[in-house]
């Protein structure tokens, strides 16, 4: 197996959480609220006013109490008569999300009459078309998914009082929106998935707040996005996934660092980086992925500048070459420190 083939087994399981997080519209809560989500039944609910969509005739049509749908008792009854709604398609009465969104799509407005509604569902989903000065109310709302999409659209001055929302999801959603010159106020979130998101939109000059976090995807994130001289502070992270990063952005001449670090794939990538005094230590290194990178990495640098051209190195390698320290088994090559 050699070192391209080590896989972070840590890294789907963080990516699919940021992944359902930066995709999704509208979360999914059915596990939490079992009288919102319907139990599909086995046969059409509600006879001939409760026809299924063809195009959706997986879920039967039903109210989102549960039964029938009751078009009579429906406040929008008349819309029926003029083709604005039908059930099993487009309907704000359904128990399923994308009737209720097709309704509130062709009538707009109407949503804010639907925020106080007694289904989440209705109520996240009439937020995501009413005008925002009806927004307000809902930044309390009860349940989280409303309070989701509220934050996509509260002006910033509004945004800013949803940082302390009790769930994570909403607080994420406020990370990735809030003005960059507020974002240093969520740092200190109690949840990992907020403080990264935090990182990865931080200005830079202020990613060093998050240099010592606890957890290593925060780190991790700041190390993709840190410059020197801050950089140089990971170069000793007790995590190895950190020190990679680290290991493929830290300027060449200070890759010394990790010669001797204890794993594998650090020393790959700062071998596959190292200027040529580094690279004689690496050529006996006791992993023979480590020898062999160090091998391509000499061939790429002898590619890069022939024997007719000045090879640049760094300052340090100056003392090596002057006493012609080059790598054993290797070819000597006009060598010029600049």
């Amino acid at each position: 197996m050699t070192p391209a083939d080590v896989v972070d087994l840590a890294a789907p399981a963080r990516a699919a959480v940021a992944t359902s997080v930066a995709a999704s519209t509208v979360v999914d809560s059915a596990a939490a609220k079992p009288a919102a989500t319907v139990a599909e039944p086995a046969a059409t609910a509600g006879g001939a006013d409760a026809q299924p969509d063809p195009d959706w005739n997986d879920i039967n049509a039903q109210h989102w109490q549960g039964g029938a749908l009751d078009c009579a008792a429906c406040p929008h009854a008349a819309l029926r008569a003029t083709g604005g709604c039908e059930p099993g398609r487009s309907c704000m009465q359904d128990a399923y999300a994308r009737r209720i969104d097709r309704f509130f799509r062709c009538h707009r407005e109407l949503a804010h009459h639907h925020l106080d509604h007694g289904y989440f569902e209705v109520r996240a989903i009439a937020a995501r078309y009413a005008d925002v000065f009806h927004l307000p109310p809902l930044m309390n709302d009860p349940d989280e998914t409303v309070r989701l999409q509220v934050a996509l659209r509260l002006p910033q001055r509004l945004l800013l009082e949803m940082r302390a929302d009790p769930h994570r999801e909403v607080r994420i959603r406020v990370a990735l929106r809030l003005a960059a010159e507020h974002l240093s106020s969520m740092v200190h979130d109690a949840d990992y998935q907020v403080r990264a998101t935090v990182a990865r939109r931080l200005p830079e000059a202020l990613l060093p707040l998050l240099i010592a976090d606890v957890d290593v995807q925060v780190r991790r994130e700041v190390a993709q996005r840190l410059a020197m001289p801050a950089l140089w502070r990971l170069a000793a992270d007790p995590e190895a996934d950190v020190r990679r990063i680290v290991a493929e952005r830290l300027p060449a001449p200070l890759l010394a660092v990790f010669a001797d670090d204890g794993d594998l794939l650090v020393r790959w990538h700062a071998a596959g980086r190292a200027d040529i005094d580094l690279l004689r230590r690496f050529s006996h290194d006791v992993e023979a992925d480590i020898r062999e990178r160090a091998e391509q990495r000499l061939a790429e640098l002898a590619a890069d500048h022939p024997a007719s051209e000045p090879m640049p190195l760094a300052a340090a390698t100056v003392s090596a070459i002057q006493a012609h320290e080059l790598l054993p088994g290797t070819s000597p090559v006009t060598l010029h420190p600049v």
